[in-house]
């Protein structure tokens, strides 16, 4: 039962963490891991150089954080015993990590 709760508050400590890192000013540059390449690439193109370095920045922390919480959701995995590894909580950490890395992998494109 334990397992459950911590998990559950956890993912919710998760959510709203990437709800509020998604807003921000109007006016500045959002990361965005869905927003395809080539777009990026040309905002980029449109970019003063303080501009393009605020934004690389933005990934950069972005990733930095990502990356807490994949290290957050491995150390939650491995304090499950190996009978328990089946199991459904087991599993929604899986596919939260699974999650976080492709965000990590779009957010590196």
């Amino acid at each position: 039962m334990k397992v459950v709760i911590n998990f559950t508050l956890c993912s919710l400590l998760v959510l709203c963490v990437l709800a509020v890192s998604g807003c921000g000013d109007e006016g500045s540059q959002k990361v965005d891991p869905t927003k395809p390449i080539s777009q990026v690439q040309a905002e980029a193109e449109n970019m003063s150089t303080g501009a393009l370095r605020t934004t690389a920045m933005k990934y950069k922390e972005a990733i930095v954080e990502k990356k807490g919480y994949i290290e957050q959701v491995t150390a939650k995995l491995k304090g499950i015993p190996a009978a328990e590894m089946t199991g459904e909580v087991a599993m929604e950490l899986k596919s939260d990590l699974r999650s976080l890395e492709r965000l990590v992998a779009a957010l590196k494109e």
